[in-house]
């Protein structure tokens, strides 16, 4: 019997995917719930599991675009299992303890290799003879990178470098993810009236704690004391203050927020995503780094959901890690703020009218001028400073442990 299998809802409002790789080969045999295919929705790239174990025969191409509810393959529940083959190995969980800071993590994509990589259609090997070019001067777009005729007859001859190097090119069509983020970020620019302020932070209180107490923070909650839990509570306390910024446009109306979803930008293997946690404003140390690692770790390893990165009302993205020493960061929309961190460098600063060497960090606070005015936009970043700057006071109420829950 052959098992249709349909491209499952990925996600409220979502009516189509793009087929972004078939991870087996028509024919293939395959187990139940083995990934056989990751599929782009415009908001996360998830994986298709097998319904049921059999031979696969494949119905739409890498690149397709599918509607939701269409068949994409067939399997013959039927069919015996080949000699030799074995059942698909489990997949090993990633959610070991070394990998508890995934957050500000770039993540490596594996290119995937076959006997078909570089190799050229025989029309696309006449071309390019013709055009006295070799078929390993060319990255190919068909399948596992097979040149196409239609690679070969945009391929342009080199026109030569005095030291002989290579002048390759490559085409790659974008994600349907990547081409939804493209569109967003094109709108904000378009839509918005954003402007950036920018501050700085002396990170040396934030420092000493984690010093002091991140062994015993750890052992007592297997989970490390970072910055983002500073930042979180930072950031929620400076929403209380100016309550504008944790608000959006919605036509000719202002929506106000009472709670506080912070979304926060995470690196993984497709790219950018922006999970969410949700209430910040009820969550302790304890629980925001335990939210933190938790959501980085589902998008480092593809299995965050939709659901997880629908919403929030503010978002904090962290690109130092990456080394920026300071940027003007993009509104997530429909959002109406968002909170650049950047990297900790030691700096001569004057305190008390003395040169000193304190670790200081940069902040940039990016917001919808139609929405937010001057006064709350300089007053928030102001507040996030006061927060990070004097943590014991006003994110601990002058009780270290109890707010670390030690």
């Amino acid at each position: 019997m052959a098992l249709e299998m349909k491209v499952p809802s990925p996600g409220e409002s979502i009516t189509e995917v793009e087929i972004a790789e078939w991870l087996v080969a028509d024919g293939d045999w395959v187990e139940k719930d083995q990934a056989i295919a990751e599929v782009d929705s415009d908001k996360a790239t998830l994986e298709l599991p097998a319904e049921a174990s059999g031979i696969i025969s494949l119905k739409a191409e890498e690149g397709d675009a599918v509607a939701v509810g269409a068949v994409v393959c067939f399997i013959d529940t039927e069919a015996k299992r080949p000699d030799g083959s074995e059942p698909a190995p489990e997949k090993i969980s990633n959610s070991s303890e070394n990998k508890s800071e995934v957050v500000v993590e770039q993540t490596a994509t594996l290119h995937k290799e076959s006997y078909a990589t570089g190799s050229a259609s025989p029309a696309a090997k006449k071309i390019l003879a013709e055009k006295n070019m070799d078929t390993s001067s060319l990255k190919g777009t068909g399948k596992d990178g097979r040149i196409t005729k239609d690679d070969a007859l945009k391929a342009v001859p080199s026109m030569g470098t005095i030291g002989g190097g290579k002048r390759g090119t490559s085409r790659k069509k974008l994600s349907m993810l990547r081409r939804k983020v493209a569109e967003r970020l094109v709108s904000v620019k378009n839509d918005t009236a954003m402007l950036t302020t920018f501050n700085e932070v002396d990170m040396s209180p934030i420092f000493e704690l984690r010093k002091k107490y991140k062994e015993e923070f750890k052992e007592k909650h297997s989970v490390g004391l970072g910055f983002m839990s500073f930042f979180t509570l930072a950031v929620v306390r400076a929403l209380e203050l100016f309550p504008d910024v944790n608000s959006m446009i919605d036509g000719d109306f202002q929506i106000k927020h009472d709670f506080k979803d912070i979304s926060i930008a995470v690196s993984g293997p497709k790219g950018l995503m922006v999970p969410v946690i949700r209430n910040a404003e009820n969550l302790s140390f304890r629980g925001v780094e335990s939210e933190v690692k938790r959501l980085a770790i589902l998008a480092r390893d593809g299995q965050i959901t939709v659901d997880e990165m629908t919403g929030g009302t503010f978002t904090i993205t962290n690109g130092g890690v990456f080394g920026s020493m300071l940027s003007t960061p993009i509104i997530n929309p429909p959002q109406s703020g968002i909170l650049g961190m950047h990297n900790i460098v030691e700096r001569p600063v004057a305190i008390n009218g003395k040169v000193e060497i304190r670790p200081i960090m940069y902040v940039a606070l990016s917001y919808d001028h139609r929405i937010i005015d001057g006064r709350e936009s300089v007053g928030f970043l102001v507040a996030v400073k006061e927060a990070l700057e004097n943590p014991i006071e006003f994110l601990m109420n002058n009780e270290v442990k109890n707010a670390l829950e030690l």
